[in-house]
């Protein structure tokens, strides 16, 4: 087990090795150990690899300048200048909640960046303001729609982060597939196979096989097929590809660049790097902040006093897992599996710094 500090500490140091500036391998950093914190270690520090392969390949840019190209009093474009993700996404929600503060709601769509992490950590940005916090990117293209053998979009994950008063605040962070891309990588990793309806092989045939992507298999919308709407994840998925993608100006679909070296990076390109959104809504432009959270606490005291199945303790509101797993991993320490400590032993190893 891996005190948070120790792995925070090291994931700023590679960042900066790689050079980014103290202050944004710093922003790096903190999403990292957010999505471990929260049991997310899909998104944790196995991805420092893909992000060290992107660097080596020149495909990303340390020193960022991100700026607005178009605006309104509620909305803005940002460009991320092929900044690393999380840079371009953090200052993008500073713009829709600033935004917000000024005109009740503030909306920016991000374009010219790349893989930022965990959506729910920009999501929850909002909170400490009174605001509702929105959170959309497109990703990887490594998911089918539904009937398709193609891979044509990401994973594209939805965030929303809601304030109530004394209860914890709602959060729902999820991928519009079954299973993200990262979780994936963990069971490769581990050895392990996953369920079935997660995956298909290049034939279109279901697998149970996480490194199918790696021979031309393709994930799965959520729902896994027709009969159990897998339609309805194509739908959403598509809904988050247009508003990430299409409003901003960023590579949609299938031309979206590759945060993953099994993935070839395509010649054509119909707009620049991968897209975001973001949202911010300020909640006294609505009604009243404390009126919403005290009927925020009854809703969700209401839906946990719902009757749960049968070997089920209580009834789960979203976010409810991520914050028992944050308190529990900050008191035991983070574990990375061995293959994962490996690749950041080599890391260090080629940065000329150390780790245990």
């Amino acid at each position: 087990m891996y005190p948070y500090n120790y792995l925070f500490d090291f994931t700023k140091n590679v960042f900066m090795k790689m050079g980014c500036s103290e202050h944004d391998s710093t922003i790096i950093a903190e999403v990292f150990l957010a999505a471990e914190l929260r049991g997310h270690a899909s998104h944790g520090m196995i991805r420092i690899k893909d992000y060290y392969q992107l660097w080596k390949s020149d495909r990303i840019n340390t020193d960022p300048h991100v700026r607005i190209v178009h605006e309104s009093p509620s909305t803005a474009v940002v460009d991320g200048d092929n900044a690393v993700g999380m840079v371009a996404a953090r200052r993008s929600m500073e713009i829709a909640i600033e935004k917000a503060k000024n005109a009740g709601t503030g909306w920016v769509s991000t374009r010219n960046s790349n893989h930022f992490g965990i959506a729910g950590y920009y999501s929850m940005m909002a909170l400490e303001h009174d605001m509702i916090g929105i959170c959309l990117t497109n990703a990887n293209p490594l998911v089918a729609p539904t009937f398709s053998i193609s891979r044509m979009m990401g994973t594209n994950p939805i965030a929303v982060a809601i304030p109530a008063m004394k209860q914890p605040p709602f959060i729902a962070d999820f991928a519009t597939t079954p299973i993200a891309r990262g979780k994936l990588a963990v069971a490769e990793k581990k050895g392990e196979k996953v369920p079935f309806g997660f995956v298909q092989d290049k034939d279109g045939q279901p697998s149970d096989d996480p490194e199918i992507l790696k021979r031309g298999g393709s994930m799965l919308t959520l729902g896994g097929d027709r009969i159990h709407g897998s339609h309805k994840g194509y739908c959403l998925s598509s809904i988050v590809d247009i508003f990430c993608a299409v409003f901003s100006g960023a590579n949609f679909g299938p031309f979206v660049p590759p945060s993953v070296a099994y993935l070839p990076v395509l010649d054509k390109k119909v707009g620049e790097g991968t897209g975001h959104f973001f949202g911010a809504m300020r909640i006294d432009a609505f009604q009243p902040a404390e009126e919403f959270k005290l009927k925020m606490d009854e809703w969700i005291s209401t839906f946990r006093a719902a009757k749960p199945v049968k070997d089920q303790k209580c009834v789960l509101i979203p976010g409810d897992p991520e914050r028992e797993s944050t308190e529990r991993i900050m008191r035991e320490g983070i574990d990375i599996i061995p293959a994962i400590k490996d690749d950041l032993v080599e890391i260090a190893g080629e940065l000329n710094i150390k780790f245990n």
